[in-house]
């Protein structure tokens, strides 16, 4: 019962008072663990294009002592996000063996839409997106602002 007390005031905090470019909602008001994310493209980024781009946080019944799963709900061009429908990403901190209980939702959540902002090619789950962020930064911006344009919801 002290997970559903920690996520329902966590949620609440995040409803009421939301990071900067992120929204959250329950994805189905019966359950508390599956939230809707919306995230805005950073100013400076080649995701900041007026749309949000959608994801979802999955909060396991183990949770805080379990990590959340992050991922975006569309298609992202990015060398720390996979490239399919899952959108699943590469955050360090949402490791079983880095994930720590004291962590919050809104600190991962803020980390995410940081990482729009500084992707982390060493750390990459796409290999080929994270060479072209290093050796043809226009042509990955280009290809990032186009998908973000195609597959971000306004």
């Amino acid at each position: 019962m002290g997970s559903q007390k920690r996520i329902a005031k966590e949620l609440a905090e995040l409803v009421e008072t939301p990071p900067e470019g992120i929204t959250v909602e329950l994805a189905d008001e019966s359950n508390l663990y599956e939230w809707t994310v919306h995230m805005e493209g950073p100013d400076g980024s080649p995701y900041h294009v007026q749309r949000k781009i959608p994801g979802e946080a999955l909060l396991p019944t183990g949770y805080p002592f379990k990590p959340p799963a992050v991922s975006f709900a569309t298609k992202i061009y990015h060398p720390n996000v996979t490239t399919d429908e899952k959108g699943s990403m590469c955050l360090g901190m949402l490791r079983p063996d880095e994930w720590k209980p004291s962590s919050k939702i809104s600190a991962v959540l803020q980390f995410a839409r940081q990482l729009l902002a500084e992707p982390m090619p060493d750390d990459a789950v796409e290999g080929r997106i994270a060479e072209q962020y290093k050796n043809d930064r226009k042509r990955f911006e280009e290809i990032a602002r186009d998908w973000t344009r195609q597959y971000a919801t306004s």
